[in-house]
Formats: structure tokens, C-alpha cells, sequence
């Protein structure tokens, strides 16, 4: 796809887009509490956009392995005194969310893109709302559908067996054409393989040597690498302490045909996208 199209941005997808994330939660698994009120985490969503954040990812739960749901009414308070400020920041804003109440209040307000661990298989058990049939019956919302194995409280206790390649492959392009059924343009959609998300390491890494596979069914992908235990596992490195790791992560993911990459660290993800951006350009040009 030359674009993804949003609620109201048009993203030109020729240049890779960074997505900054704003974790507005306690808990996540490297960066939670400072972000956690809403004056810090919308100074740091102006700080990403300095650092040359394309997009911002606005989380207001943790999914780290072991972490438990949160209320949905504790989800919303958290969330949405951000997303009214950063609304008017003149960039795209996703909302990291699962729950198809907070996702409609979330484009209520004007939030562009549903970004959904759960790939809107979750559905409310109070009102039984499918997040699914509310981003079909939104005009215009983008969305990134990503890959799970079983949930955060288990995904890392019981991870996936054998080849995940394919499996992830089809489970994301079943995902995405159920949309496309729906009457979901394919510009709106995403995918993103869930580095982490119920994989092991060797597992994870498959998913990135052979990324390639994962484009076949047509759709814009999303990597999502940065400071995941994936990288610690082969650096030794702390979570803080794996931005380099993250950036090469994510200039080997657009190398590999990602799009999009969601990171902690945009200025250090910025500077090495660029060079790998210039030798692309310069090697076009011989």
C-alpha cells in the first residue's frame, strides 16, 4: 500500500513512519510511570513529535507478559484527558486499546487509528460490542490488527510450538480480509506480527528474517521491536538500555518491507532510518 489512510490523515507510506509511544500507565514493561498523568504524558507527546515522531501510539493499559486487565472506566480516565489535548498536535494519533468501548469513545474524539493487540476478536462481555463491526462502521478510522498467542497472563508462560511463520501469516490475513468482507477499504488496514506476543526468541527473530512472508497477503505491516525481551535475550541489555538494539531492529523491519515502526526511542529510530533512507535513495539512483 502507497498509503494508510486514517480518520483524518492520509499517511504517504513512500517514507517510513515512526510511531512514537505515550504510555500513559504505571506498569508497561519499560517506560511505566513517568508518563502516567496527563501533563507528562502529553510533554512527552510533544517531545516525540520534536524527535520526529511521524505518529503517536496513545496506551492508557499495559499488555506486558503477566499483566492484568484493566476496568474499562479506569482505561477511560487515564486516556481520554490525553487524547483531547494530542488530538490538536497535528499528527496522526493511534489509541492502543482492545476495548471497543474506549475505542469508540477514542474516535469520538477524533482519534485516528485503532491499534488492537486483540485484532477485534475482543468482544465486551457487558454489551457484547464487537470491535470489529465498529471499525467497519466507521467512514474512515484506520487500524493495525496484530497477532496474539493466548493473552498477556499467558502468552509468554505458554508460547507458540514450531514454525510460527506461516501461521501468523494466515491468522493476520484471515484477520484482514474479515474487515475487507465488512466493506473496509484496504488502505485503512495494518497488520503487525506481535514480536513478543506469545512468541519465543528464536520464534521472533523467524519473524523478522522472513518478514517477507508476512507481506504476501497485501496489507501494510507494523513492526513493533523496540526494547522487546527479544533483544535482551541476545544483548544482555536492560530494557532502558536497548536503544541501539531497537533502532537496528527497526531499520532491519523496513528493510524487510515493514512500514511502520513503533518505538520508545524516535530520535535514535529517526537518525537510523535516515541513513538507511539516503543509501536507498543514492543505490536508485545508480
Amino acid at each position: 500500500m502507497a498509503h494508510w489512510q486514517t480518520s483524518r490523515y492520509l499517511i504517504d507510506l513512500a517514507r517510513p513512519q515512526v510511531m512514537g509511544i505515550v504510555n500513559i500507565t504505571p506498569d508497561s514493561f519499560s517506560d511505566g510511570g513517568p508518563y502516567a498523568s496527563t501533563r507528562a504524558a502529553l510533554a512527552h507527546c510533544e517531545a516525540l513529535i520534536q524527535e520526529g515522531a511521524d505518529i503517536l501510539d496513545l496506551g492508557a493499559e499495559s499488555t506486558r507478559p503477566g499483566a492484568k486487565p484493566l476496568h474499562q472506566t479506569q482505561e477511560l480516565d487515564r486516556l481520554l484527558p490525553v487524547l483531547r489535548a494530542a488530538v490538536s498536535l497535528g499528527v496522526p494519533i493511534s489509541v492502543d486499546t482492545y476495548k471497543p468501548g474506549v475505542m469508540q469513545a477514542a474516535l469520538d474524539l477524533g482519534a485516528d487509528i485503532i491499534n488492537d493487540i486483540w485484532a477485534l476478536r475482543w468482544v465486551s462481555p457487558e454489551d457484547e460490542l464487537s470491535g470489529r463491526d465498529l471499525v467497519a462502521a466507521h467512514p474512515g478510522c484506520g487500524v493495525c490488527l496484530m497477532h496474539m498467542h493466548g493473552n498477556p497472563q499467558t502468552m509468554q508462560v505458554s508460547p507458540m510450538d514450531g514454525d510460527v511463520v506461516a501461521p501468523v501469516r494466515d491468522f493476520l490475513s484471515h484477520a484482514a480480509q474479515a474487515l475487507v468482507d465488512l466493506g473496509v477499504d484496504k488502505a485503512r488496514i495494518c497488520t503487525d506480527p506481535g514480536i513478543g506476543f506469545g512468541k519465543t526468541v528464536p520464534q521472533n527473530f523467524s519473524l523478522l528474517a522472513q518478514q517477507a512472508a508476512l507481506l504476501e497477503p497485501g496489507f501494510t505491516l507494523l513492526a513493533g521491536w523496540s526494547r522487546k525481551s527479544s533483544l535482551g535475550a541476545v544483548t544482555g541489555a536492560a530494557p532502558g538500555d536497548r536503544l541501539v538494539s531497537s533502532a537496528v531492529a527497526a531499520v532491519l523491519a523496513v528493510q524487510n518491507g515493514a512500514r511502520i515502526v513503533r518505538v520508545h526511542d524516535v530520535q535514535a529510530t529517526v537518525q537510523a532510518l535516515g541513513v538507511l533512507w539516503a543509501t536507498q535513495a543514492a543505490t536508485k539512483k545508480e
